[in-house]
């Protein structure tokens, strides 16, 4: 049985489902008690299951996280909530230094299962360090896993499976689409599995591949270019930005022999430009044109209505995919 529900409303369900079905897992974050966190994510759990299992915490980031790695040493599964992304900075020394290297330093003895949530990107009018799409700095930390749903299924599927996975897990939740639109979640447990990619659909003049809320904007131009020209292009949801599924990305560009990247984090070193090595490693013999990559800029994430002028819109992807085709 599935029911209509919103990002939101698969992450809250996620949550609650682990909850009751793990006693070892607990969430910690500020606000997620009484308040039930800045987005509501975590609304009903603290008087469900008790201040013990939902932890509303200090503003102390760096304690929340070191904290939580100490719980998960020690048999926890704790699940943080960190406000907006950018507000991770403070306890960036924690997971760099410890979570993402504690299998690693004890050679094995010692994992970190955890998992840290936090809402992240532009398009809600937040001021400065609300609106921040600095995944890459995730992905270039080996021990890390970095997890970005972009529908209400794949959220509470990948959810799940991120709570469940032995090793720590940085869970980005797109701000954008919280609550833009809903779709089908079933009412049972299940699992996405992490590190695979999803093909939304397929085609085969052109591979387009985005994440979170880049993909309502890249599967919109695509459609529209297919309608008006009769190009088919082949939208590629990574789901997983690590560990990162190759061979789907460089079986659709050998199959379409062209590519565009569409994300909203700054383009130098973005994590675009990892999957342009990866397709120059594996598919280059197969290009028909150079690898496109519409992404945002080399600035700060500008503030309230100047965001339009960041972030990708479906006119500036169209404009990639006719450039791509038409080379």
């Amino acid at each position: 049985m599935s029911r209509s529900m919103t990002i939101l409303q698969a992450v809250t369900e996620a949550l609650d489902q682990k909850l009751a079905d793990d006693r070892r897992v607990i969430l910690m974050g500020e606000d997620i008690g009484v308040n039930g966190g800045v987005f509501r994510a975590t609304d009903g759990l603290f008087g469900k299951y008790g201040e013990e299992r939902v932890v509303d915490t200090p503003l102390a980031e760096a304690g929340i996280i070191g904290s939580a790695i100490g719980f998960a040493l020690n048999g926890l599964v704790p699940v943080v909530e960190i406000q907006f992304l950018a507000f991770i900075y403070p306890g960036f020394e924690q997971i760099i230094s410890h979570a993402a290297r504690m299998r690693y330093r004890t050679r094995g003895q010692f994992n970190v299962p955890m998992v840290i949530r936090t809402p992240y990107g532009a398009g809600i009018r937040g001021p400065e360090l609300h609106s921040e799409s600095v995944e890459a700095f995730f992905v270039h930390t080996p021990g890390l896993k970095v997890v970005v749903p972009s529908n209400p299924y794949d959220a509470k599927g990948l959810l799940i499976s991120a709570i469940e996975d032995p090793d720590p897990v940085i869970f980005l939740e797109p701000a954008q689409i919280y609550r833009a639109f809903k779709a089908e979640v079933p009412e049972d447990m299940y699992r996405v599995p992490l590190g695979k990619a999803s093909i939304v659909q397929e085609g085969s003049d052109a591979t387009i591949i985005s994440w979170g809320a880049m993909m309502r904007v890249a599967l919109a131009a695509a459609q529209q270019m297919e309608q008006e020209n009769g190009w088919s292009c082949e939208v590629i949801d990574l789901r997983s930005l690590y560990p990162l599924d190759r061979d789907t990305i460089a079986e659709s560009v050998k199959k379409t022999g062209r590519a565009i990247i569409v994300h909203e984090a700054h383009k130098t070193a973005g994590v675009g430009s990892e999957i342009i090595s990866l397709i120059n490693d594996e598919a280059f013999m197969y290009l028909r044109a150079p690898v496109k990559r519409i992404t945002g800029f080399d600035v700060p994430v500008p503030q309230f209505s100047l965001e339009d002028f960041y972030v990708p819109t479906v006119e500036r992807v169209r404009h990639g995919i006719a450039d791509t085709i038409q080379f």
